[in-house]
């Protein structure tokens, strides 16, 4: 009866699996517009199938292992002349090798009988023969019809052994069919959750410097702002990404730059070695821009020297758990102490290095952002604009694979390994899913 059980909830699982919200997950771009992705499953719902699916197939797994076991101890105990079905056709085998015996004795009589009949002399002679032949008669008759009765009985007994056989091999069969059915729920659901978790490029997702000079004079400070919008369809979480560095620096030496960042309750320093998150920016609504105040004190005795600033922003939505916005450096001067360069213009964003683009891991939201400030809001100003247009950027979602990064760890078993049984629908990553399941990416360098 167990098995029973286990058998039908294999099957059930196998039907119901949500195929289509897996083969669906392909086509999201996380800043595609919403008409073309609001029946799209969000990534918590792809990792939540994801994992159903390992549990069904680990469930229809255990069946038909439990299945293999329980048909094997099956037919060995058809094949046993004690169970019931088996000494059922032994009797019945014996029976008509009886009734068969009994019909070749009653033919045999018969032959004898008609041998009789033409050897008798006399008509008192073959009157009695005659009657011996018809009870011989009669008696093959009846020896006939027993062995028929008796063959048909041996028939049916063997049918019930073969069947009792057929249906212990159906119902593991079954039980196969189910796994297999798993099997492909799960690698289409682990299918649509690695990409999702693909890195994409969203050129919406803007980070620009405001008020950085293309000269600064050493032993003195500048103050400047960091302008992150949201210019995608899609409601996001977003890191800011900076990186100040004077070029010939190694990493680890007293850096004649000190940058800050502040989100509204301090500053922070940056660490000056590698590109890092400030001012994680919980909830950034289509459209919405975030500033983020930094200043940048340049050493008294610093000589001159060529130096670089890198911002970008990472993000995540619900549909994809990272997205990276474009790189944009800018290259400015640093002037030895003393000097007078007049009217400094604002250093342009130019083209990226080929090593530029680098993203640190990041902390997931809810946790300590990289470049401190743990658990301060953001306060920096923001504005919403009333009307969007084509300018923002939007709907590049999820168009080109990014590089220089590794993905999250997904939760999932790796090497697509037994995933378990596609109907334990019930492992509840809640609402914080998406978020807790933020990709981590390595600096690609």
């Amino acid at each position: 009866m167990r098995l029973r059980r286990s058998l039908a909830v294999a099957v059930a699982v196998a039907v119901t699996t949500p195929v289509a919200l897996f083969t669906a997950a392909p086509a999201l771009a996380a800043g595609a517009p919403a008409a073309q992705t609001q029946n799209q499953p969000t990534y918590a719902e792809l990792k939540k199938a994801a994992a159903d699916a390992q549990k069904a197939y680990e469930k229809a797994l255990a069946a038909k292992e439990e299945g293999q076991e329980k048909v094997k101890a099956t037919l060995e105990a058809l094949d046993s002349d004690t169970h019931p079905l088996k000494a059922a056709t032994i009797t019945a085998d014996k029976a008509a090798e009886e009734a068969a015996a009994a019909e070749t004795a009653a033919e045999k009589a018969v032959r004898d009988a008609e041998a009789a009949v033409e050897a008798a002399q006399g008509e008192t002679e073959k009157a009695e023969a005659e009657k011996a032949l018809e009870t011989a008669e009669a008696d093959l008759a009846k020896a006939v019809e027993a062995k028929e009765k008796a063959d048909a009985a041996a028939e049916a007994a063997r049918t019930a052994l073969d069947d009792a056989r057929v249906a212990a091999v159906r119902e593991y069969s079954v039980l196969k069919k189910a796994l297999d059915d798993a099997l492909a729920a799960k690698e289409a659901a682990e299918e649509a959750l690695g990409t999702a978790e693909e890195c994409v490029r969203e050129t919406g997702l803007t980070s620009l410097a405001v008020g950085l000079p293309a000269e600064v004079v050493a032993g003195t400070t500048v103050d400047f702002t960091l302008r992150v919008t949201n210019g995608t369809e899609r409601t996001l979480t977003v890191d800011p990404l900076a990186f100040v560095h004077v070029d010939g620096e190694r990493g680890g030496e007293k850096s004649r730059l000190a940058v800050e960042w502040s989100n509204g309750s301090g500053w922070h320093a940056l660490n000056g070695d590698e590109p890092e998150h400030i001012a994680h920016i919980d909830t950034m609504a289509p459209g919405e821009r975030s500033d983020v105040k930094l200043r940048m004190t340049v050493a008294p005795d610093a000589a001159s020297a060529d130096a670089f600033a890198l911002f970008a922003a990472d993000a995540s939505s619900a549909y994809r758990p990272c997205v990276l916005g474009p790189m944009k450096r800018y290259d400015f001067e640093l002037l030895p102490a003393g000097s007078d360069p007049g009217p400094v213009d604002d250093a342009d964003p130019g083209q990226t290095g080929k090593d530029d683009d680098q993203r640190p891991a990041t902390a997931g939201p809810g946790t300590t952002p990289q470049g401190g400030a743990a658990g301060q809001p953001v306060t920096t100003a923001r504005t919403t604009p009333t009307t969007r247009t084509a300018a923002t950027g939007t709907g590049t979602y999820g168009t080109t694979a990014a590089t220089g990064g590794t993905l999250a760890q997904t939760g999932t078993s790796p090497a697509l390994v037994p995933l378990g049984a596609a109907s334990a629908v019930a492992v509840a990553l809640g609402a914080g899913a998406v978020l807790a399941a933020r990709r981590r990416m390595t600096a690609d360098r």
